[in-house]
């Protein structure tokens, strides 16, 4: 089941987000299906970084509109990823939701997906749906609308602004097979995207598989009390595909 809000982010939020991940970009990676630990992989070619909850007024505002658009809590969600797409560069099919014991063990599942189009895109860069079923009433785009990739399923254009919603569980909480999705490649211009991925359960408890909030450095405690939980978050926290070794003296489980 899939929603596109359009005018979900005004102008200033797009920009905002767009100009706090310029500078932090980094190669995009994908979780292992079986240890959970992010790869780098063609699956994925994008570059992307997180934004901290609450990391400023703006950001706390989106935070706040998502929970109200969807009725899940914020503490379910995890960090806004902004990922920026230039030519050629895609997401083949994925699922959302995961298959490793490490990530379920943080939230549970991905129930839900917010994606949202903080720029637009000449041509390409869709979100495609390959298995979706085809709405009976749905209006054919004209025949230039979309890319090949696109045409392949279900698809939504990129436009500034817009958020799409879509779920990857069922009610029952099993996983739906049809919200397999990809990102098409970028033919002509660039994309931003920023996307929140939001769990069964609180994602803010970051406890390991055996139920232990432990640092993996025996000087974890020092540099906290040194500010390092702020000056070097992705070591020290790290980030929703890998959490850091600091965790218990940045105290976030």
């Amino acid at each position: 089941m899939a929603f596109v809000y359009e005018g979900f982010l005004t102008d200033l939020e797009c920009d905002h987000l767009i100009s706090l991940a310029k500078s932090e970009l980094k190669r995009s990676a994908v979780a292992d299906n079986v240890s959970g630990q992010s790869k780098l992989s063609e699956v994925r070619t994008s570059s992307g970084m997180f934004i901290p909850k609450g990391k400023d007024p703006i950001v706390a505002g989106i935070e706040d509109k998502i929970s109200t658009w969807t009725f899940l809590p914020k503490e379910n969600g995890e960090d806004i990823q902004v990922l920026r797409y230039e030519h050629g560069q895609k997401y083949d099919p994925h699922y959302d939701y995961f298959t490793d014991k490490v990530n379920i063990a943080r939230g549970g599942h991905r129930i839900a997906t917010v994606l949202m189009y903080l720029t637009n895109v000449t041509k390409g860069g869709e979100t495609v749906f390959p298995q979706a079923e085809e709405p009976s009433r749905r209006r054919t785009p004209p025949k230039d609308y979309l890319s090949e990739c696109a045409k392949k399923g279900i698809a939504v254009k990129p436009r500034r602004g817009d958020a799409l919603l879509f779920f990857s569980l069922f009610p029952t909480a099993i996983p739906d097979q049809n919200s397999l999705h990809a990102g098409c490649p970028v033919i002509e211009g660039e994309k931003w995207s920023a996307t929140k991925w939001i769990h069964v359960d609180s994602f803010e408890k970051n406890l390991d598989i055996g139920g232990n909030c432990t640092d993996l450095n025996e000087s974890c405690e020092r540099w906290a009390a040194l500010g390092e939980c702020t000056k070097n978050r992705e070591y020290m926290i790290g980030t929703a595909e890998l959490p850091g070794y600091c965790r218990r003296s940045c105290k976030v489980c």
